[in-house]
C-alpha cells in the first residue's frame, strides 16, 4: 500500500521516472508485464516481512522489555543497513543515478520500519 503512495503520480513517480531518464513515465511493452511486476513485488515483500518477523521475534524472546519502538528500530536497521545498502554498489557499477537508488530503496526502509513495529506489537 505504501508503495502505491510512494510511487504515486503526485509523489515520487514523476521524479523517479525523470531520474531514470524516462521523461514520458510510461513503461515500454517489454517492461509492462503486470504478472511479473506485481508477482515479484509480492514475493519480495513477503520474504522481507518474514525476515523482519524472524529477527524481531528472536530478539523479543530474549528480551522481555522489547517494545514497538525496538521493533521499529530493528526494521529500520534492516531496511537501511541491508535493503538499501546491499544494492548500492550494484547500482553504481550499473551506471544508475544515486537519486534513483534513494527513491527506490528508501521506500523499502520505511516499509521495514513499519513492519518491525507492527510485528512487535502483535508478538
Amino acid at each position: 500500500m505504501s508503495g502505491a503512495i510512494w510511487f504515486g503520480p503526485k509523489t515520487f513517480y514523476p521524479v523517479w521516472m525523470k531520474a531514470k531518464g524516462n521523461a514520458s513515465g510510461q513503461l515500454s511493452t517489454s517492461q509492462n508485464k503486470p504478472a511479473l511486476l506485481f508477482g515479484g513485488t509480492i514475493i519480495g515483500v513477503l520474504i522481507q516481512t518474514l525476515t523482519v518477523a524472524f529477527v524481531v521475534t528472536a530478539l523479543g524472546h530474549n528480551n522481555a522489555n522489547f517494545g514497538v519502538s525496538d521493533g521499529a528500530l530493528v526494521g529500520f536497521a534492516l531496511g537501511v543497513g541491508i535493503a538499501m545498502f546491499a544494492s548500492l554498489s550494484h547500482r553504481l557499477f550499473g551506471g544508475e543515478n544515486v537519486k534513483v537508488w534513494i527513491i527506490e530503496t528508501a521506500n523499502d526502509a520505511i516499509n521495514l520500519t513499519i513492519a518491525g513495529a507492527i510485528i512487535t506489537y502483535f508478538n
